[in-house]
């Protein structure tokens, strides 16, 4: 092998594993920054729908449901086509729990979940939603924050401030409404759970639907 050969090949050898240690120190990254089940949730702080600021740190002392939502997700579609989300917002907010919809798409994605304020509340009125507030999060950075991967991906809060569940809505990974009726709804099992002095028996589960858009 030439010099000149061996030169191009040792700088192409550099090159790859420059790029797999930057790969790989992103992974690191982004798995720091990831909620974690049995710590303290992720603080954050946002405007809502209504232009309020919301943040996790004035919600201490009550139980928090995080849902990431994207409205043209045949997932989240599931949930709100057949009432479901409606029904566990109402549910849940009625005994005291906070329920806040994140939404995470970034503005590169109009057609793909990406909602301005007048839209989010155009929409929460028509599909008839009870979230206590709809949080705006077209950068991204509260769902990165909190490792957000689909719509729906839910994430429920002691009043403590601890991640207590986080993972799927329920054990029916499927775009059929009809499979809400038989399935096993985690967020709910875990508030019941908790509320009553128990440990969450599945406190982390894969999380399906679509991926989470978020910008570059």
């Amino acid at each position: 092998m030439s010099w000149e050969r061996y030169i191009r090949r040792l700088g192409a050898w550099r090159a790859f594993v420059y790029i797999a240690i930057a790969v790989a120190a992103l992974a690191w990254v982004l798995v720091a920054h990831a909620a974690s089940v049995g710590q303290s949730a992720p603080t954050f702080s946002g405007k809502d729908s209504q232009g309020k600021t919301v943040s996790l740190d004035q919600y201490r002392g009550k139980y928090v449901v995080l849902e990431w939502t994207n409205r043209t997700c045949p997932f989240t579609k599931k949930h709100y086509d057949s009432g479901n989300m409606q029904a566990l917002q109402q549910q849940w907010t009625g005994k005291g729990v906070v329920w806040l919809t994140v939404l995470s798409s970034s503005p590169s994605h109009v057609s793909d979940g990406y909602m301005t304020a007048p839209e989010e509340n155009a929409y929460i009125e028509k599909v008839g939603a009870h979230p206590t507030a709809a949080i705006l999060d077209p950068s991204g950075a509260i769902g990165r924050e909190y490792g957000a991967k689909t719509t729906p991906h839910m994430f429920v809060i002691d009043p403590q401030g601890k991640l207590i569940y986080a993972g799927a809505i329920d054990d029916k990974a499927t775009t059929d409404t009809d499979d809400v009726k038989t399935a096993r709804n985690y967020v709910s099992a875990a508030l019941t759970e908790a509320m009553a002095g128990q440990p969450v028996e599945v406190a982390s589960t894969r999380p399906y639907g679509c991926s989470v858009k978020y910008g570059n």
